[in-house]
């Protein structure tokens, strides 16, 4: 078992005044209780009051729930029907097509950049331990992007002299609430038209949909009788949705260790619910981010990820946090950066251009695999050798180090939250204390961080403008 990440804000304490923090404290913990009674009102089944509405409070129970029930009913429960249906999908298809766009996508790209093989797709199949090839779609309506995944789905198919060998078969799992995100729906048309050309008696056995209870997508596989379906839970919106089928589902595909993502979520709620303010990752983040903002016009929250494996994470961090605070005018604007890689871009404006940011780094602990090293040459042109034995963490540590010193140099306000490694447990809990801290500051701020209606809009308008030709 990983231990817990943790959170440090040693280096932007001097920019907040004094006492200030200690003055947060009874706010904060009110709207951490606050955010847990969210989740007793939500399961009451009483009214909403209507500053409150929508209440998708679901999400902060369920990793919980989800792990009592496999205790409780074993190969019954959830996470053991989750687990079935990717086994099976593992062993009769090379490549699953995930149709989804926001909540419904960037969770599941987020795991799948941080813990699976970076080339993973490029890998044989043996390479791969017999996970298949991760294709997502649907998250956009670029025709070129979409067309060529199209057709080299359909030629691996038409090329493969047995099509109902592993290596010709393509899966899709759909991903939609409702079945009315167009982009998405669109989609969805498309593949299911390569499936059923390719394909058209393993259909039923090809196509999994994850939706709400109702709705065009439940209406569709109803009718469809696809072997499996599996609904998105009531009351955890689409954001707030990468621990349920949303995400779980192409997890346990891609060969993600699910159980451990839930008790990683499970352990930070814990967490949040127990630790003492001042060390409690999840309120000490909000408090100071807070602060830098409300006190020191820092608008702008920089997610500085370190190495390459979390940059989707930061960019499911920004959904999150924009579609959560944005509203009514106010709400810090997110911005994902990759180190080394920004220093040579962004880097220099967050040292020397607006004084409207807070850094925080995330960074990536102990690497997953043995770490190579700076050869030593005997040309030594690039005069290297005198690194030669620098494990590349050992540089990418300098490169943090160095880069946190010039911001101090600078008055640049920066936090950490250090990981003790990368895998399925540590994720969870990365991905449960950004939507705790997102809800409880939402509390703090009087603002209700579920709903997106400013997207609403925007699919209301697309639909109108299309129907009027």
């Amino acid at each position: 078992m990983s231990s817990l990440l943790e959170y440090d804000p040693s280096a932007a304490l001097k920019h907040i005044a004094p006492g200030r923090l200690k003055g947060l404290q009874s706010a904060i913990e009110a709207a951490r209780d606050e955010t847990l009674n969210d989740v007793e009102l939500w399961q009451s089944g009483a009214a909403v009051p209507p500053e409150k509405d929508p209440l998708d409070a679901g999400f902060i129970q369920w990793p919980e729930e989800l792990l009592l029930d496999l205790q409780e009913n074993g190969d019954n429960s959830l996470i053991a029907r989750l687990e079935a249906c990717a086994a099976r999908l593992r062993d009769t298809v090379d490549s699953v097509v995930v149709l989804g766009i926001g909540g419904s996508y960037m969770g599941m790209r987020a795991m799948f950049e941080a813990l699976n093989n970076p080339y993973h797709n490029e890998l044989c199949r043996n390479g791969r331990a017999g996970v298949p090839r991760i294709y997502f779609e649907g998250w956009n309506v670029d025709s070129d992007n979409q067309k060529a995944l199209l057709n080299m789905l359909d030629k691996r198919a038409e090329r493969a002299e047995d099509k109902a060998a592993p290596g010709a078969r393509t899966a899709v799992i759909v991903i939609s609430k409702s079945g009315g995100t167009l982009e998405t729906a669109v989609s969805f048309r498309n593949f299911r038209d390569m499936i059923e050309r390719r394909f058209p008696d393993a259909v039923k056995q090809l196509i999994v949909p994850v939706t709400g209870d109702s709705g065009k997508l439940r209406d569709l596989a109803n009718e469809a009788g696809f072997d499996d379906i599996f609904s998105i839970p009531d009351g955890i919106g689409g954001r707030f949705s990468v621990l349920t089928p949303v995400g779980l589902l192409p997890a346990a595909v891609a060969g993600i260790n699910i159980r451990e993502l839930l008790q990683g979520a499970a352990d930070m709620t814990e967490h949040m619910r127990s630790a003492a303010y001042g060390s409690n990752a999840v309120l000490d983040y909000t408090a100071v981010s807070h602060a830098l903002e409300i006190d020191s016009d820092l608008r702008i929250r920089i997610l500085s990820t370190w190495g390459s494996r979390l940059e989707a994470i930061g960019l499911w961090y920004d959904q999150l946090l924009a579609e959560s605070l944005g509203k009514h005018e106010i709400g810090a604007t997110p911005l994902t950066g990759v180190n080394t890689r920004d220093l040579h871009s962004r880097g220099q404006q967050h040292q020397e251009g607006r004084r409207d940011k807070l850094i925080t780094n995330l960074l990536p602990g102990k690497p997953m695999s043995d770490p190579i090293s700076v050869l030593k040459r005997d040309d030594d042109f690039d005069q290297l050798n005198k690194f030669a034995g620098f494990e590349l963490p050992r540089i990418l540590q300098a490169a943090i180090e160095g880069t946190n010193k010039a911001y101090a140099d600078e008055n640049r306000p920066t936090t950490d939250i250090q990981l003790p490694t990368i895998n399925a447990h540590v994720v969870g809990q990365i991905f449960q204390m950004f939507m705790l801290a997102t809800v409880v500051e939402g509390r703090l701020v009087g603002t209700n961080p579920y709903g997106q209606p400013g997207v609403e809009a925007y699919k209301k308008n697309m639909n109108a403008i299309l129907a009027g030709g």
